[in-house]
């Protein structure tokens, strides 16, 4: 029987201690309903506490306090059997065992204690999502070394000197150090982004081609200067900052949908409840979807407040990692720009949150603690006080009607900042387009490219497909080489002559023979990624520079950075790009956005396939025509009737939402119901529908508060990485209290061998 259980038994007792029963409920809540239990704030030594542990447990641990007492919210190192585990003292013990077995906390950790309103949030999402709490420590502990005692490290940076002779190990060393720009890192953090051993970075130093330095481990943030002169806004965005600035200084909780068109300087305007939650003393957080947009909106930053922020995401060096962590806790770091992991952090005085892009799916943890970023802000903020500013052109359907219903305020900026306007919108009827087989720029796109390249104008072709081709089929046999370990087929990634499985990330070498037939050359790609339209438009346009945007073709978010600053800088005529190019970046000599398959997204059952479509389809023609030229979108579509196709060109975008909202009003699903997905999974296909029948045929509890079970049906990919998996979907109204039925239905099962449950409150996929 694994753990999953047990923890779940444990986050229900929290939500039950909590009173939660809908997600707006959930929202509204002060810090004394979320009190986790009425307890002292310090515990004198041998009292005995509880110990919250990142370990999979059911429950908190009995310690006795050590020398010097200890109070509550501290971190600790406490005894696991023979290991030494981290924990957070929760409260007093309870004393329901043998107390001469009571073993002592070792030490306290020498960083700030965990605050009420952070232990009240964790407590708060672990019963929203049906989380173990041990899970929900783990997210807030992400920082290596957070028990290590202040002191010096040594450092490595780029030198001046040149290495007697250049190797393949020195080369990537240097090349490393170069590409991060001058920062320091550990010498286990160099050896290992280089791909090197040790030693080769200490030749380097005995040359002087890298810098041996000490270095404080963790050192405060230089203090951000919300003084500083900013951008001048347009009147109404000056009039957005006002109200936003308005609401910050009440220093009560709010949620504020910011809607403005694609380029109208919402970047600016939130920057502005950035600086006066500065001048308050309060600290701030921004949310981006991707790490690609960090360096862009860094540097709008530093120029904004003439320093650089903290950073927080998957490109941050485990030494920062720490020292984010520790200064934050303490007071140090005024601003986070961050994913969404950064809602974990141990701010000190949290008073905004800004969640830039908030329609975008990456918010959404699909692994491990299932949560939606977005959500979470609004909860956290409302638990300590904070201001949330949700940010975009194409909010969510969840916004929008929240908006509508008067929960949250709603600012919108409706034209494009400076002499920039909205691009013209058309569609391409491929039915009428006379196209060659195995090609996928129509003529008439073919012309319009031509156009704006005589002009000195660049053009973006875009397609939400990466790699070469997304199926890879033998002509003797049929047979579509897929995945040995996943239900999918694998992706032709012919820039790095490999076929990838995008589910699990397994690679092999694209093959010269069959491998079901052994036929050699009769390996053929089917249908089009971004590699296979780069090599498309560079036959088209030989004489034209065109880059390719997309997350997988570059090692790092710098390198990534790179790209995108010469792209800007109009080092590219033709840009080829994924959804990656529709997340914010400015692009000044843009003017043309062709769209190769606008009906991609329009195909499957998911209830936000629209949706989905109408963000994207606007969000990627909004980076044409962003400065003085104008701009214009053209859409290739084989269904130039399809509402949703009709309603991107119409750019009645509250007709499109009204419409949207009436269909799943109708239907009682999000936001107008609730939804939770279970996920059966486990190496034997027939256990795995065995449980979920076994769910299926018991669902008293759920049917006790109306809720429907559908299912259990095999998982769209019914196989990743050798399990099988097993879906069934729960379908209940607004105001019915699914998390307690959803515990009462699983709580009878017991899970055996490798059967694995998981809960997804609010699924986002359905995959």
């Amino acid at each position: 029987m694994v753990l999953w259980w047990v923890g779940l038994k444990l986050a229900w007792l929290y939500l039950m201690i909590c009173h939660a029963e809908t997600p707006d409920d959930d929202l509204m809540m002060t810090n004394d309903e979320c009190h986790p239990m009425n307890s002292p704030d310090f515990f004198d030594q041998g009292d005995l506490v509880a110990v919250l542990t990142t370990q999979p447990l059911d429950r908190t641990l009995d310690y006795r306090a050590p020398e010097g007492g200890c109070m509550r919210g501290a971190f600790v190192e406490v005894p696991l059997g023979p290991r030494k585990v981290a924990g957070v003292i929760w409260g007093p013990g309870r004393g329901d065992f043998d107390l001469a077995r009571v073993r002592s906390v070792i030490r306290v950790l020498d960083v700030a204690p965990m605050r009420e309103e952070m232990r009240a949030f964790l407590t708060r999402a672990a019963a929203y999502t049906l989380t173990p709490m041990s899970a929900m420590l783990r997210l807030a502990t992400r920082a290596p070394g957070l028990g290590d005692p202040p002191s010096m490290r040594k450092v490595y940076r780029l030198g001046q000197g040149v290495p007697d002779r250049m190797t393949d190990a020195r080369r990537r060393v240097l090349a490393t150090l170069e590409e991060y720009g001058g920062l320091a890192f550990t010498l286990k953090e160099l050896a290992e982004m280089a791909g090197v051993t040790t030693p080769v970075v200490k030749g380097l130093v005995s040359h002087g081609a890298v810098r041996e330095e000490d270095s404080p481990r963790d050192v405060a943030f230089p203090p951000l200067d919300p003084a500083r002169p900013g951008k001048v806004l347009t009147d109404e965005q000056g009039a957005a900052v006002a109200a936003l600035q308005t609401a910050q200084r009440s220093g009560k909780y709010g949620t504020t949908l910011l809607k403005g068109v694609t380029g109208s300087g919402k970047t600016e305007v939130y920057l502005e409840a950035v600086a006066e939650t500065l001048r308050m003393g309060r600290q701030a957080l921004v949310l981006l979807p991707e790490i690609a947009l960090t360096a862009e909106f860094l540097t709008r930053v530093q120029v904004r407040f003439g320093v650089l922020p903290a950073e927080w995401h998957s490109g941050v060096t485990m030494t920062e990692r720490r020292r984010v962590w520790r200064m934050l806790g303490q007071g140090d770091a005024q601003m986070v720009v961050g994913a969404r992991s950064a809602l974990f952090l141990p701010f000190q005085d949290l008073g905004l949150i800004v969640v830039d892009e908030e329609h975008d799916t990456s918010y959404k943890q699909e692994d491990g603690v299932l949560y939606n970023a977005r959500d979470m802000a609004v909860l956290r903020a409302a638990i300590c006080g904070a201001r949330v500013v949700l940010a975009s052109a194409t909010p969510s359907l969840e916004s929008w009607a929240n908006a509508e219903a008067g929960k949250y305020d709603r600012i919108e900026l409706t034209a494009r900042f400076g002499a920039a306007v909205l691009p013209q919108m058309h569609t391409i009827d491929m039915r009428a387009e006379q196209m060659p087989a195995g090609t996928w720029i129509s003529p008439t796109l073919r012309a319009a490219v031509e156009t704006r390249l005589e002009k000195g104008e660049q053009a973006l072709l875009f397609i939400n497909r990466r790699g070469y081709a997304p199926v890879t089929l033998c002509r003797a046999c049929g047979q579509q080489i897929a995945c040995d370990h996943c239900d999918a087929r694998m992706v032709e990634h012919r820039f790095q002559k490999r076929l990838m499985c995008h589910q699990c990330g397994e690679t092999r070498a694209i093959p010269d023979a069959c491998p079901s037939c052994e036929v050699e050359g009769r390996l053929a790609p089917v249908g089009p990624g971004i590699e296979r339209l780069a090599e498309e438009a560079a036959a088209l346009f030989p004489d034209a520079r065109i880059a390719t945007l997309s997350s997988d073709l570059f090692g790092s978010a710098r390198a990534l950075k790179a790209g995108i600053e010469n792209i800007a800088a109009g080092g590219a005529d033709i840009i080829i790009g994924t959804q990656l190019v529709a997340k914010g970046h400015n692009f000044p000599l843009l003017t043309l956005v062709g769209v190769i398959d606008a009906d991609l997204g329009l195909q499957g059952s998911d209830l936000r396939a629209a949706e989905r479509t109408f963000q994207l389809m606007r969000q990627v023609a909004g980076r044409a025509g962003r400065a003085e030229r104008p701009g214009e979108a053209l859409l290739q579509t084989f269904q130039p009737e399809h509402p949703v196709i009709r309603a991107i060109l119409s750019g009645d975008e509250d007709g499109f939402w009204r419409a949207e909202a009436a269909g799943r009003q109708a239907a009682g699903v999000p936001p107008y119901g609730r939804m939770a997905g279970i996920i059966l999974s486990g190496g034997d296909a027939g256990a795995v529908f065995e449980l979920g029948n076994i769910l299926a045929r018991n669902d008293m509890a759920l049917r006790a508060i109306g809720a429907q079970v559908f299912g259990p049906a095999p998982a769209p990919i019914a196989r990743i990485r050798g399990r099988h998996r097993v879906r069934l979907l729960v379908k209940a109204d607004k105001g019915a209290p699914l998390q307690e039925a959803l515990t009462r239905w699983i709580a009878p099962l017991r899970l055996k061998g490798d059967l694995r449950l998981a809960v997804d409150i609010d699924p986002q996929n359905f995959y």
